[in-house]
């Protein structure tokens, strides 16, 4: 009976084991927050996994049926009152700037796209960067919405315009 009993107890354990704790996919969050002026805010989640960072992203306050740049930035600090303080993209290997089908800093995203209330929301995956892993780190980074749809072609920066929301990416 003792026996029987501790092999349940264990294979409940491990079943525990790979949906919480050490194994389970690494993950990240960033609040955005309006910048001075601003309206925009939001939650972006990022998870790890096999095939690159799964990025789900929530936005609000957007004017309504419009394109917005979407960016990693290179420091986690949203201190300054226009979001300014977050650096520029977020580029550890001097790539151009561009889509995800291209070559493109590791801080390149999909543009965000507002519906008629003003509200953006997308999925998608971003391939060359980890959580906390050993590749390019999203961790500790900036995460900015610009005012205007990025065209993928201007260097540096997709003539994206100004800075409408920040957050910082920490890890969960």
């Amino acid at each position: 009976m003792f026996r029987r009993n501790a092999f349940i107890a264990l294979a409940a354990l491990a079943a525990a084991c790979t949906t919480m704790g050490p194994g389970a996919n690494p993950s990240a969050v960033a609040n955005l927050e309006a910048t001075k002026g601003n309206g925009v805010t939001g939650k972006v989640t990022f998870e790890q996994r096999a095939d690159g960072v799964h990025v789900h992203a929530s936005i609000a306050g957007l004017a309504p049926n419009t394109e917005h740049g979407f960016h990693v930035h290179e420091k986690g600090d949203c201190s300054s009152g226009d979001g300014m303080s977050a650096g520029g993209h977020f580029n550890p290997d001097g790539k151009p700037h561009g889509p995800q089908s291209g070559e493109h800093h590791a801080g390149d995203m999909p543009s965000l796209v507002a519906d008629a209330y003003g509200n953006a929301s997308v999925s998608f995956v971003l391939k060359g960067v980890t959580i906390g892993g050993a590749g390019p780190d999203l961790v500790g980074r900036g995460l900015i919405v610009h005012r205007d749809p990025d065209d993928f072609k201007t260097q540096p920066t997709g003539n994206s315009g100004p800075r409408l929301a920040c957050g910082v990416i920490v890890r969960t």
